[in-house]
């Protein structure tokens, strides 16, 4: 089974950045970044078949960018311009076909 790891949450300030990342210990297809904020469902955020192809939620358009190298089996979370309502977990998710892996979740708060 492929094991995922995220790392690169914390706290950061409204308006701030923050760069998650997730290794993967093997092949997996597409990727993904979903958050899940206190009380609320788990939401895609993003994800990417591969390099140049990637979907984002309406709420994360114009100010998140996610990323993938192959060779090292990672793939990135980009986010700027970020607001307090970005405040969840973000979790790590792959597409293995057939089945899919979850990371542990990283948190990330965004306060003043």
């Amino acid at each position: 089974q492929v094991r995922l790891v995220e790392s690169g949450g914390g706290l950061v300030q409204p308006g701030g950045p923050l760069r998650l990342s997730c290794v993967a210990s093997g092949k997996t297809h597409t990727m993904a970044w979903y958050r899940q904020a206190p009380g609320k469902q788990r939401e895609l955020v993003a994800a990417t078949i591969r390099a140049g192809i990637a979907n984002y939620a309406d709420s994360v358009r114009g100010r998140f960018t996610i990323s993938r190298d192959n060779s090292k089996n990672m793939v990135y979370l980009q986010m700027n311009s970020l607001k307090p309502e970005d405040t969840a977990v973000y979790y790590c998710n792959a597409d293995l076909r057939p089945g899919t892996a979850w990371g542990q979740g990283t948190q990330v708060t965004v306060s003043s």
